[in-house]
């Protein structure tokens, strides 16, 4: 072994000289201590091993802390996109919402329309048949005066044959009568005719006007059917991420829209069911119903987004220079060392970022409260209870009704706390759960 160490003082000596480093005592006793070759080479080893891993550990912070940084970007962008796409869903279904209440009015007025035409129809038929009665009680009368007339002829004949003068001056007026009787007949059976002609013009013009309607009336049928397709397509594309989120979150969704039904006062107008009356000859149409069931899913939609108002599905902070500091669950207490359950999520950041209330609510505590130092607590509904720790300052009183995004106070140190954080805590039914289960459960929603 000694050979061996020689060797290698022998090799590094031209690399390495073996150096002396004197001391003086004050007692004027001179020692040395002698670096030999293999000596200094293991002192620059563990030098350079010192060097290299402290540059390792500071690049892999710095990249740590630049990931975070644009792990927060994707998620702002995310989130911005998401609120874009919805605001965009909700105009598109106000805007098909209207295109459809628009196209049912058009579709009543066409059916009032049809009935008004139907009912003209039926009268021109009836005044026809009237028409043409009289027509034939008038011939029946023009063939009796023709009759007497012959007859009258035939006596005037036998009047002149016989000279009886009286007879003839009376048989002369009663042709004159017969021939004005005759002159009014043929007038009123003209102007029968001319009747009939002009009954049977509407008549035809009505049959006319019935096959346009007809068209038309097929034509609001199909874009009806397209603009319930995409009102159906829409909902359903709204639908989807609000059950998902609060079934993530542990919620159910039919008792939560049970709960919000039951506690709304009264209904939007624009989402009010269509009454369509199917009286008289016109059949019932199941565009009504498909209108009907777009308008009672916007409902649900509805009921859902005033659910999730309600639920603290948001970041309590939203400043760029947070971050998390610990989780929910047991850990290792700060100040004493031991194992302990975490009830909620820390961040820490600058003293005085703002805090916000992460539902709807009303704050039921805003002052000290033991080792939270100044808290404010929210009560939601669904037994949900929002609760926020070491603030540095709280701007809300209790009593006070909170919305999602509202300033409720600013991040401080106050109470048993180690450094500037907040500690956020969701309680359902006065039992504390994971917070971060609702905020990721609306990541891709809000």
């Amino acid at each position: 072994m000694i050979q061996a160490s020689d060797r290698l003082n022998a090799v590094l000596e031209h690399y390495l000289p073996e150096k002396r480093l004197f001391l003086r005592s004050e007692t004027s006793n001179t020692r040395f201590v002698r670096l030999r070759p293999l000596h200094q080479a293991l002192l620059l080893g563990g030098g350079l091993a010192f060097l290299c891993w402290s540059l390792f550990a500071t690049a892999l912070v710095v990249t740590q802390a630049i990931g975070s940084g644009d792990a927060r970007e994707v998620a702002a962008r995310e989130q911005a996109y998401v609120e874009a796409r919805l605001d965009a869903l909700v105009r598109e279904r106000n805007r098909a919402v209207n295109e459809a209440r628009a196209a049912n009015e058009r579709y009543l007025q066409a059916m009032d329309r049809v009935a008004a035409m139907q009912s003209a129809l039926l009268y021109g038929e009836q005044r026809r048949a009237e028409l043409e009665t009289g027509i034939e009680g008038l011939q029946r009368a023009v063939r009796a005066r023709m009759q007497e007339r012959d007859a009258a002829r035939a006596r005037l004949l036998d009047i002149e044959s016989t000279g009886l003068s009286e007879q003839l001056a009376r048989t002369e007026a009663r042709l004159q009568e017969t021939q004005v009787t005759l002159d009014v007949l043929m007038s009123a059976l003209t102007t029968t005719a001319e009747e009939r002609e002009a009954v049977r013009a509407v008549a035809d013009a009505t049959l006319l006007q019935l096959d346009h309607q007809a068209l038309e009336l097929r034509l609001i049928e199909d874009r009806n059917e397209r603009i319930f397709s995409q009102l159906e397509q829409a909902v359903e594309v709204s639908m989807v991420p609000l059950e998902r989120m609060f079934r993530a979150a542990g919620l159910p969704p039919e008792q939560l829209l049970r709960q919000v039904r039951s506690g709304r006062q009264s209904r939007s107008a624009a989402l009010t069911p269509i009454s369509v009356s199917t009286s008289g000859t016109l059949a019932p149409d199941s565009d009504e119903a498909r209108a009907n069931a777009v308008l009672a899913a916007m409902e649900e939609i509805n009921l859902y987004r005033l659910a999730a108002q309600r639920t603290p599905f948001a970041m309590p902070v939203r400043s760029s220079g947070v971050r998390q500091t610990s989780g929910f669950g047991n850990r290792r207490d700060p100040r004493t060392g031991r194992t302990r359950m975490h009830n909620g999520v820390d961040w820490a950041g600058p003293q005085g970022t703002p805090i916000l209330a992460t539902g709807s609510g009303t704050v039921t505590h805003a002052g000290w409260r033991g080792g939270y130092g100044n808290t404010v607590i929210i009560q939601h509904d669904f037994g949900i209870e929002t609760l926020y720790a070491h603030l540095h300052r709280i701007n809300v009183n209790v009593g006070q009704r909170v919305s999602r995004g509202d300033r409720i106070g600013g991040m401080g140190t106050t109470g048993r706390s180690t450094g500037v954080h907040l500690h956020y805590e969701i309680r359902v039914g006065g039992r504390p759960i994971n917070p971060l289960t609702y905020i990721r459960a609306a990541q891709n929603v809000f």
